[in-house]
């Protein structure tokens, strides 16, 4: 049957064109675990429909290890922030936030040195460390800030909070 007479068109696997032509008209790959032919191309598909796991979100403990020891980094920054909530909830204001603090500060520093730390990996690196640093810094100072008392002491933040305030 020649291209002409074949009804599907040229690149048809009854036409009378090479292998190339197949190979680009139809770019598969091997299927998924479903049964359904892959796409290879390099374009991005109109919707998606799963999204990558971020770099670093494999498990931080073998597979054979219980599901809480694969994950004790995230556990470990719940904790701490967890401990530090009850801890201001019972009033014991500077403690408590300077913990919450200091998980968020120790998320950023497994994000950073740790390969693998399950799902404390979010986004990329690079943004879970920034997000998690910046914050884990913001609400430490804040609490060295606190009045009364303050352990720590900006001067230009005292005068924009009297200028923002004041009637």
């Amino acid at each position: 049957m020649s291209a002409e007479e074949n009804p599907d068109g040229p690149g048809h696997p009854e036409s009378s064109e090479g292998p190339e032509e197949i190979a680009v008209r139809d770019p598969v790959s091997a299927p998924d675990a479903e049964g359904r032919p892959r796409r290879t191309t390099r374009r991005f598909p109109l919707f998606t429909k799963d999204t990558a796991r971020p770099e670093g979100g494999g498990r931080a403990a073998p597979g054979d290890a219980p599901a809480p020891a694969r994950q004790w980094p995230i556990l470990t920054v719940l904790t701490l922030v967890g401990l530090g909530l009850l801890i201001t909830a019972l009033g014991v204001f500077r403690y408590g936030t300077l913990l919450i603090g200091a998980g968020l500060l120790a998320g950023a520093a497994m994000r950073w040195l740790l390969p693998g730390v399950g799902m404390l990996a979010v986004r990329s690196r690079f943004t879970d460390i920034a997000t998690y640093g910046v914050l884990g810094l913001a609400i430490t100072l804040l609490a060295l800030m606190a009045q009364p008392h303050p352990l720590l002491e900006i001067p230009f933040l005292k005068d924009t909070l009297h200028f923002t305030v004041s009637s």
